[in-house]
């Protein structure tokens, strides 16, 4: 078991070094202030929180958990500092850093003293390059050591939710961190490795972002919710039961497929549908901040693949996918036939590959429907050989992900500039040829 201090006896702080001393470890919390010391030392929560008081009372008995305002004595009896002091917004907006600021000063100078190899491990939620940007220099700074070398260094967000706390660090839905060195890594691995969740070993900036993805994401689903049942009431509908029905389906409404980056959604159904609910909506005077903004965000990521095509191409453009999705042919609203109508009025030449256009074009020729009013000219220039389009091609353009076209496009890659919104292989991450529009 591990000795660990724990920097702030907020909210956070004291639930973590409860749980932690709970589950054995040696736990010494610290904060400057000295009532909420004196009250965990006499055995007592500092906050309220659904049986806390009683995990505090345990702990601070049987001498697993006690509390100091001595950032020096933290530092030198323990092998392992979790930093959980708050982070308010500041007046503009951005992440008020204060107090993360004073306390990796406090520990820095407590490391300039130590011998022995200390690991800190950031708990607060700060926004991605924070780590790198402002704690791992104010630390070097302050205790005249390396950060990855003579101390550890890690992130660790945590994901508790207010009257279930301690229930949630027994059973997290989530556990992502990310450190600078294996030492650090392998402790936040042994903290973890007996909670029955998959634990996500990443980068410090990506553990940073996932932190602000999962709250923003759960806040989105509010107001999503609340502008659902808005809506809903003014047309004598009960907006929770409406929610509740649409949550059983974890095939669609609730699959991750629907929450990966890439392109603009298209087709016969979400454009339409989300643009008759909001009339729906407007019918009755109820407004749609988040169903507006959701049509407006859709326009502007084919805005933003236009904009990354024109940089990387000097004419000729070949784009693999036209229909909205790939396995159909249907173009009814594809945002790659929206992209390519704009590309050939911004003056690039654009040819194009796809299996399923192509064969309905040659099933029937005149079919009315195929996309032919929104991409001029389209039958002229379906493209039906894969390598032919990469040859007469300054950029590529990856609408679609087909079988066939993986392993070509991946040795292309090499040679022409490639532009792919759907991402053929999760191994490729932009660089000078290849650029992925969300990666």
């Amino acid at each position: 078991m591990a000795r660990i201090s724990v920097f702030g006896i907020g909210y956070v702080g004291i639930v973590s070094a409860a749980c932690l001393a709970r589950d054995g470890h040696q736990v010494t919390a610290v904060d400057i202030d000295q009532g909420k010391v004196d009250t965990l030392n006499a055995g007592r929560a500092p906050i309220v929180e659904k049986g806390l008081d009683a995990l505090v009372a345990e702990t601070v008995g049987n001498g697993t958990l006690t509390a100091t305002a001595d950032t020096g004595a933290a530092i030198r009896d323990t092998d392992v500092s979790f930093v959980c002091v708050g982070t308010p917004s500041d007046p503009d907006g951005s992440v008020g850093l204060g107090h993360v600021v004073s306390v990796c000063e406090a520990i820095g100078r407590a490391l300039g003293n130590k011998q022995d190899f200390h690991s800190v491990i950031m708990r607060s939620t700060i926004v991605p390059g924070t780590m790198e940007e402002v704690c791992i220099p104010t630390l070097e700074t302050a205790s005249g050591k390396r950060a990855g070398r003579d101390f550890g260094v890690g992130y660790f967000p945590e994901f508790l939710r207010e009257s279930t706390a301690i229930e949630d660090y027994a059973d997290p839905g989530l556990i992502v961190f990310g450190a600078l060195d294996d030492r650090t890594r392998d402790i936040l691995t042994a903290i973890n490795q007996d909670l029955p969740c998959e634990m996500n070993k990443v980068d410090l900036r990506t553990a940073e972002m996932v932190k602000y993805t999962s709250n923003s994401w759960r806040a989105m689903k509010i107001s999503f919710a609340n502008e659902i049942g808005n809506i809903a009431k003014a047309n004598d509908l009960d907006g929770q039961a409406v929610m509740r029905i649409l949550c059983s389906d974890d095939k669609v409404a609730m699959s991750p497929a629907f929450l990966r980056p890439g392109f603009a959604f298209g087709g016969s159904c979400l454009p339409k549908d989300v643009r008759a609910l909001r009339h729906v909506a407007r019918v009755k005077d109820v407004p749609t901040p988040l169903l507006d903004a959701v049509l407006e965000g859709n326009v502007a990521q084919i805005g933003r693949a236009e904009e990354m095509i024109h940089s990387a191409s000097r004419k000729a453009v070949g784009m693999i996918g036209v229909s909205f999705k790939s396995g159909t042919d249907d173009l009814r609203e594809s945002p790659l036939a929206d992209l390519a109508a704009r590309l050939i009025e911004g003056g690039q030449e654009v040819q194009v590959y796809d299996p399923y256009v192509s064969e309905a074009f040659e099933t029937d020729p005149g079919a009315a429907g195929r996309g032919n009013e929104v991409v001029p000219d389209l039958s002229a220039r379906m493209e039906t050989d894969l390598d032919t389009l990469i040859e007469n091609s300054d950029v590529i353009v990856v609408g679609n992900s087909y079988p066939e076209a993986q392993d070509r496009i991946r040795e292309a890659a090499k040679d022409v500039r490639v532009v792919d919104l759907t991402r053929i292989d999760p191994a490729m991450v932009s660089g000078e040829r290849y650029q992925g529009i969300c990666w």
